[in-house]
Parts: C-alpha cells; sequence; structure tokens
C-alpha cells in the first residue's frame, strides 16, 4: 500500500529557516502536522516564538533556533541543535531571504549588494553544507530552497535579488547532481507573487520609484498572488518519498506567470 504524504514525514526531522513567518511559517506548520519534528528558526525571537506556539497549540512538536542565516556560525549552531535534540536530520527548508529595492545594477550600493548576497544566497550554502554530513551518515535527505521567478527571469526584481536567486537555482542543480548517488535530493520552488512580508511591511515605500518604473509592465501582468500554504504544500510534497524520483527540479509556484 502506498504511503501518503504525512506517513512519509512522521517522526522526521525539519529544519525550516525563515520561519517566522509568510512561507517559512507556513512550512513549519504544515510540516509539524504531519507529525515531523520541527526546528523553527528565524532571526526574529518574537515571530519565531509565536510559529512555535502554534505548533505547541496544533499538537505538533518543535524547537526554536534564533538564527541569522547570513552568519556561518550562527547555522552551524542551528544545525548542531536539531542534530542534537532529535539525533537526526532529514530535511533543510533554506527558505529566509530578504527582498532588494528593485534597483538596477547601477544603482545597487555595494553594502545592498553584500546583504542580499549573504542573506539570500551564501544562507544556502551554508545550511546545505552543515546538515550534509547528517543526511550523508544515513544515506537519506531532502533540500528545498526557496528560490523565485526572478531566478528565471530578468524582470521581476532588482539587480540583487536576481543574481542571488539565478545562483540559487544554479546551486540547486549542482548540488543535486553531486549528491544523488548518495541519497540527497535537492529541489527548488520558485515562488511567483506570495503574500507575505518580504518588504518588511513597507509595502511601495520599501522600492526604488525608478526600478518599479523599470520592471513595473512584467509584474503588472501577474494577476494572481498564493497564499503562503500553496508554497508549503509543495515543500511538503519535494520532502516526502512521493517525490523520491524527484532531484534537481526547479519548480515554479506562480500561478502561470512566466507561462504567458
Amino acid at each position: 500500500m502506498t504511503k501518503n504524504v504525512a506517513q512519509d514525514l512522521a517522526e522526521k526531522v525539519v529544519i525550516v529557516t525563515g520561519a517566522g513567518s509568510g512561507i517559512g511559517r507556513a512550512m513549519a506548520l504544515r510540516f509539524a502536522g504531519t507529525g515531523a519534528k520541527v526546528l523553527v528558526a528565524d532571526v526574529g525571537a518574537k515571530t519565531a516564538a509565536e510559529t512555535h506556539e502554534l505548533i505547541k497549540i496544533n499538537g505538533g512538536n518543535s524547537i526554536v533556533s534564533i538564527t541569522d542565516v547570513g552568519d556561518e556560525a550562527s547555522v552551524n549552531t542551528m544545525v548542531a541543535l536539531a542534530a542534537s535534540t532529535w539525533g537526526r536530520i532529514d530535511v533543510l527548508c533554506n527558505n529566509a531571504g530578504v527582498m532588494d529595492r528593485m534597483e538596477p545594477v547601477g544603482d545597487v550600493t555595494t553594502a545592498q549588494w553584500d546583504r542580499i548576497l549573504r542573506i539570500n544566497l551564501s544562507s544556502v550554502m551554508y545550511g546545505t553544507r552543515a546538515v550534509l554530513p547528517h543526511m550523508l551518515e544515513r544515506g537519506a535527505g531532502a533540500i528545498i530552497n526557496t528560490a523565485s521567478i526572478a531566478g528565471l527571469r530578468g524582470g521581476s526584481a532588482g539587480a540583487a535579488y536576481t543574481a542571488s536567486k539565478h545562483a540559487i537555482v544554479g546551486l540547486t542543480k549542482n548540488t543535486a547532481w553531486a549528491y544523488a548517488k548518495r541519497g540527497i535530493r535537492c529541489n527548488a520552488i520558485c515562488p511567483g507573487a506570495v503574500d507575505t512580508n518580504v518588504s518588511g511591511g513597507l509595502g511601495l515605500a520599501a522600492f526604488d520609484p525608478a526600478g518599479l518604473a523599470l520592471y513595473g509592465p512584467i509584474l503588472a501582468v501577474n494577476d494572481r498572488i498564493a497564499a503562503p500554504d500553496q508554497i508549503a504544500t509543495i515543500a511538503l510534497f519535494l520532502a516526502s518519498d512521493a517525490a523520491s524520483f524527484v532531484n534537481g527540479a526547479i519548480l515554479p509556484a506562480d500561478g502561470g506567470w512566466v507561462a504567458g
């Protein structure tokens, strides 16, 4: 008899970064709902605690790690906490990220470039590198990276964000190929517009007006916004045995935006 996704993931140990809100919180809640043990990682102590409490209220099992994903030592501490608490790591969701201000490359400051690449890209490498020894020891593991439609096209965000998400796509494929014969799968989800707080709650005020004017025509043709849970459902599938032959996939989740 074929097991369902919940059966596949029950008792698995899952790390979700950026789990204090948005897609990350939805992932943490969905994984915990299957019976998985979830490490809720976020740079914000308050929001991470809120996610942990939501999991607890619903009978789930989680712990919290206050983690700056752009800091290698912080990521290593996060992974060590999961391993020491539960003795294994089965799934890593490299989800944490920040948006740029929609600046084209000529307007990007070095400080902004470094910040976006550190949080969005270096974090994925740090997390993947840290969990690999645990997964390789067991000969199994699933890594799910949150990329973006901006990782597939050039006009959906500013230069720094677009570069970081294109790089995640490449890193995902490289990791999938490098470890495929050792039981590790690595896939990426490329969400389109999602109802999250990625701009820091500032709305249009967070973005560069010239950048918005430049990229606006492409953004305007997207008339659908996903709920975070719709993206979390995809992560659940990719982590499960139902996706056992899915490796190196770059999966758009944009309601058909890039199809037009």
